[in-house]
């Protein structure tokens, strides 16, 4: 099983590049993506970050340095990453690496837009739910 979905393409090489905070990952159909670390923080999978439902997401910022410290197997379906932000929940199938890596463009402007609407900036420390400043998460 590759990932999640029957007939998905399998990965046939992940590499992690530290210095330009990207993962390197090539599929089974040619498919071939560098997905920054930011960009899997940020739409990390975990209940942490996507809620537990709609409308229940929370907003990442200051993620941009955010490195990869561990990517561990999940069976052979999914990577579990460990970042230096200390996040570590969310459990990445292929399917979901695939589905980042391939719409990383749009991501990146519906990411955008949800900080310009939140009046946040990308670099901004991540607040608690009191406004504080939390740097764990």
């Amino acid at each position: 099983m590759a990932g999640l979905k029957t007939g998905a393409p399998a990965p046939e090489g992940i590499t992690v590049h530290g210095q330009s905070r990207a993962l390197e990952i090539s599929f089974s159909d040619g498919a071939r993506f560098r997905i920054p670390f930011e960009l899997m923080r940020v739409y990390s999978p975990s209940a942490e970050v996507q809620g537990h439902g709609p409308g229940q997401e929370t907003l990442q910022t200051g993620k941009r340095d955010v490195n990869l410290e561990a990517l561990e197997p999940v069976g052979n379906y999914a990577v579990q990453p460990r970042f230096s932000d200390g996040h570590d929940t969310g459990i990445f199938s292929w399917d979901y690496l695939y589905f980042l890596g391939s719409q990383q463009e749009q991501l990146w402007q519906d990411y955008n837009a949800r900080l310009q609407s939140a009046g946040l900036d990308r670099d901004a420390p991540m607040a608690t739910k009191a406004g504080a400043a939390c740097g764990s998460h």
